[in-house]
């Protein structure tokens, strides 16, 4: 070695002085240097999944925002509908009361006006017996008794016709031109054979009965007697 001009001592000496360096090196500066490496990548990898992650909640919070929104959007969309359904609801019974309450008014007012024009009949009907008596008077040259002018008037406003008794049904409407009195009513009723009786006020017939059962009418009016009279002169 000496002969080459190599120092053996001097070159066991430079290895292990290299050797010690390198031991130092790798204990002092490498595995720290690893160590602070491999935190780093540690710390970076976190941070690329806690970024992940974060990325997956933002995803999963919009997803959930958007269900909510649109829940609330069909909520508010089926209150609103809820809304003009109740409104309408409540408008149709709105209306349909103030027409109830408008029929029943015109009810009661007709019913009221045939009710007044019934009394007024009624008051007629005395001065129409009146004058009728005092023609009759004229025209028999003698005066009636008062039974007798009841009697006449009672027949002229209320006679029931002799064709009822023919009649069937279980209803009939007895049609007078002035309204009868309840015992007038009361020899109708028991004339017919019907359950029940309803009576009218028509002064267009002028006197005598309209007796309608069902389909079938005796008409036995004065109007009705003229009209045959005036038909049999032409």
């Amino acid at each position: 070695m000496e002969a080459l001009g190599i120092n053996l001592g001097y070159l066991i000496m430079q290895l292990l002085i290299i050797t010690i360096m390198l031991l130092l090196m790798k204990g002092l500066v490498y595995k720290p240097l690893l160590r602070i490496l491999d935190e780093r990548k540690a710390r970076i990898a976190k941070g690329l999944e806690d970024s992940r992650q974060a990325a997956i909640a933002r995803d999963n919070a919009d997803a959930e925002a958007k269900k909510i929104l649109d829940t609330a959007r069909q909520e508010a969309a089926k209150i609103r509908q809820d809304a003009v359904a109740q409104a309408d609801e409540t408008a149709k019974g709105i209306e349909a009361k103030a027409n109830e309450e408008a029929r029943g008014i015109v009810a009661a007012a007709a019913g009221d006006a045939e009710e007044e024009r019934n009394r007024i009949l009624s008051d007629l009907r005395g001065q129409v017996a009146a004058i009728s008596i005092a023609a009759a008077n004229k025209l028999v040259g003698e005066s009636l008794d008062e039974k007798r002018q009841h009697a006449l008037i009672s027949d002229f406003f209320s006679k029931v016709p002799a064709g009822v008794a023919k009649l069937t049904g279980d209803e009939a409407v007895v049609t007078s031109a002035l309204p009868l009195t309840a015992d007038e009513q009361a020899s109708a009723q028991k004339a017919l054979k019907v359950k029940s009786v309803a009576f009218k006020v028509d002064p267009t017939i002028l006197g005598g009965l309209v007796v309608r059962v069902g389909d079938n009418v005796v008409d036995d009016s004065v109007a009705n007697r003229m009209n045959a009279l005036g038909e049999s002169l032409q």
